[in-house]
């Protein structure tokens, strides 16, 4: 299995350091900010698979960050564990109301934030992503990395099978030639719009009938994938 990627927030140095130490020890890839301007960046960048963020630092605040993150289209899913030294309540109420998806009051020992860190990995990690996902008899494995139709293997490309992969894990909703690129080449990847169009027929062909009918061109749009006609 791959190894999942976490991005560390916090502006305290030892305080990273201590976690990056645990995280690297349970196999995890570990990314460090020191404040929410850089955090923001490695996000869109780094696409981490979940975020350790603190409560308080210089500037932009932690509850600030996982506010913009939640309402921007391309990070609303990224899993939130909020890190600080505010046990009160009424604290905690508001950061999960922020979107955090778990809170963990400092000091903590690193073995508690490893189990909590994968809890929320697990209830967050939709279908497709480490496990098969398959629809009318199109099966993407991300354990062998292989695309198969009705048990036939199908050669596929890696761009193509990213641009698979998110579509399997998010379908039934049209995406603009921009979202997509976002979602699967990254932000820090400039190529242009046009550039999905090419990949998208060369998935379609890779895929066959029936299966290509499953990418939809949606006018005015861009592209969706449904098992609806």
């Amino acid at each position: 299995m791959t190894s999942k990627t976490v991005l560390i927030v916090d502006d305290e140095a030892s305080i990273r350091e201590m976690i990056a130490v645990a995280l690297e020890m349970a196999d995890y890839r570990v990314l460090e900010a020191d404040n929410a301007q850089a955090a923001h960046a490695m996000v869109v960048d780094e696409k981490p698979d979940l975020l350790l963020l603190d409560w308080m630092m210089p500037g932009t605040s932690g509850i600030e960050l996982a506010r913009r993150l939640k309402r921007e289209e391309t990070t609303a899913e990224l899993p939130i564990i909020m890190l600080t030294a505010k046990g009160e309540e009424d604290n905690k109420i508001q950061g999960l109301e922020a979107g955090a998806d778990d809170y963990i009051t400092k000091p903590f020992s690193p073995r508690e934030l490893v189990a909590r860190l994968k809890a929320v990995l697990r209830r967050t990690t939709p279908r497709g992503i480490e496990e098969a996902v398959e629809v009318d008899g199109l099966l993407l494995d991300p354990a062998s990395h292989r695309v198969s139709s009705h048990g036939q293997a199908l050669e596929i490309g890696p761009t193509e099978y990213r641009l698979l992969q998110f579509f399997m894990t998010h379908q039934e909703r049209a995406y603009t030639r921009g979202q997509l690129l976002d979602q699967v080449w990254g932000g820090n990847v400039y190529v242009e719009e046009r550039t999905v169009d090419v990949h998208i027929r060369r998935l379609r062909k890779a895929l066959g009938d029936p299966h290509q009918q499953l990418i939809q061109t949606v006018r005015g749009t861009g592209y969706r994938f449904s098992a609806r006609v």
